[in-house]
């Protein structure tokens, strides 16, 4: 079943859905749903929602930094033996971007 939902955009959203729409080959409409289909399935099926609430912190910004926090803890703990040593640093500095 279909159902129609009709939006109101501001001028900075709609030029750019306009633009790529048609560099796609496809009406903004069908860009859009695509967008929003896309958007909603990556909210349902978070991996991690069980874990949300389930532990205590003492970190006041975990919430707004995580993937920061996380990439830091990366970078520190990966090390990775090449044929010519460790890993380039340029790379590791790319999984805290």
């Amino acid at each position: 079943m279909n159902h129609t939902l009709r939006l109101q955009i501001p001028e900075t959203l709609y030029e750019p859905l306009i633009k790529v729409a048609a560099q796609m080959g496809r009406t903004p409409e069908e860009l859009a749903i695509d967008w929003l289909a896309a958007a909603m399935q990556e909210y349902v099926d978070d991996p991690l929602e069980k874990f949300i609430g389930a532990f205590s912190s003492n970190i006041p910004d975990w919430v707004d930094q995580h993937d920061r926090y996380i990439g830091q803890s990366l970078k520190r703990s990966i090390f990775v033996k090449s044929a010519g040593g460790s890993f380039p640093q340029r790379a590791l500095r790319q999984c805290t971007r």
